[in-house]
């Protein structure tokens, strides 16, 4: 199958996930800065949600030059991603509506936990569907980051109830390593172009 429309309908949603998050924000209604304090958890909330979402688009986006065709178990692996990225806009919402409480930032970790599993299935699915040698296989490599990130988020979810303030940065700023684009295909494209 052609892996053109699995793109555009994954592009698709997770621009609809991005506009539902700013869509919650609450916009302070005077020009003091008591109002201004007060949205900061929401923004903080929309900044660190829309960085997280940003870089499954952007590392899906890179991972899906170096595929070359999908199947249904690889349609199936993408939704499941979809499903877990589009509970972002809730568990966001919710972390800012209750301050960070602890429950709040256990959800918001659950759902980056289960972000970051439904994005190692769907690399195994593809992997399964490609030769061993294939671009794919060679960029994805051991997929080291993939695997840690996976034990940090299931180490921060306990700790979200015993201590939110040392949690949340574990579950918020550990994608900051996904950040750059992944270097992996960046180097793959670059050996392609010479």
């Amino acid at each position: 199958m052609n892996k053109a429309r699995l793109e555009a309908f994954s592009d698709g949603v997770i621009a609809v996930i991005i506009t539902i998050m700013v869509l919650e924000l609450k916009v302070p209604h005077d020009r003091r800065s008591e109002s201004a304090r007060a949205a900061h958890p929401g923004v903080l909330s929309y900044v660190l949600s829309f960085i997280f979402t940003g870089i499954y688009w952007n590392n899906h986006h890179h991972m899906f030059h170096a595929v070359h065709h999908v199947n249904g178990a690889a349609l199936w692996a993408n939704l499941h991603l979809l499903f877990w990225l589009s509970l972002v806009p809730f568990v966001t919402g919710w972390m800012d509506e209750n301050h960070f409480a602890p429950q709040t930032v256990a959800a918001y970790g659950f759902v980056l936990l289960g972000a970051a599993c439904a994005y190692t299935i769907l690399t195994r699915v593809l992997l399964a569907i490609h030769a061993k040698d294939s671009p794919l296989a060679k960029a994805l490599g051991k997929d080291f980051k993939g695997k840690i990130s996976i034990v940090i988020y299931i180490a921060a979810l306990p700790l979200a109830f015993v201590h939110p303030a040392i949690a949340a940065p574990c579950t918020c700023w550990w994608p900051a390593i996904w950040l750059a684009p992944d270097r992996r295909f960046e180097k793959l494209f670059d050996q392609a172009k010479a």
